[in-house]
């Protein structure tokens, strides 16, 4: 259980995360960051540590090229699903693969991959994952026309969402893609 949150601003991907692991009533602050680079791309993932550390470790991300939404959708699903299957960790249920999800920046764009692979990019040019996701999305929301940096709005979902739901924790961990 987690929350992962994202926005764009000013061309660049933010991304935000807490530090639970949790399994059944057991809560385990995890060292191990959610939110991490890998080349030009920022990943914030939830679902498995493990996807996560092949995401992070492994995977090998293909330069994006041409149209972006294209390029997502094939080349680089492509590539995550090749990676996951390598590693060990992806699924398949009644023929059907199946992941994790996560949100990943890239070029000042936002979005978010689902377990069945489809990558979404959010109108709203912000989205969130996991077990707090819905007090996060009311949080930047709420906060997308104040005078707040990207880091102060992502701390308020992510404290909403610390605050109301059993299943995230502090501390938060934060990255951004390069210009």
């Amino acid at each position: 259980m987690t929350v992962i949150v994202g926005l764009v601003h000013r061309k660049r991907v933010h991304l935000a995360a807490d530090s639970a692991g949790v399994s059944g009533y057991r809560l385990t602050i995890r060292r191990d960051p959610k939110v991490f680079t890998n080349g030009p791309y920022a990943f914030g993932f939830t679902t498995s540590f493990r996807m996560g550390q092949l995401l992070h470790h492994a995977f090998e991300p293909p330069h994006p090229e041409g149209d972006l939404n294209r390029f997502m959708a094939t080349s680089f699903i492509n590539a995550v699903r090749t990676c996951l299957k390598d590693g060990g960790w992806a699924r398949k249920d009644s023929d059907q693969e199946q992941a994790g999800t996560f949100l990943v920046g890239v070029h000042g764009r936002l979005f978010a991959v689902d377990s069945d692979y489809q990558v979404g990019e959010p109108d709203d040019q912000y989205a969130a994952v996991g077990c707090g996701d819905e007090l996060a999305l009311g949080a930047l929301h709420a906060t997308a026309d104040l005078d707040l940096t990207p880091r102060q709005r992502l701390t308020a979902a992510l404290r909403a969402s610390d605050h109301h739901n059993a299943g995230v924790a502090a501390p938060f961990a934060y990255v951004k893609t390069a210009r």
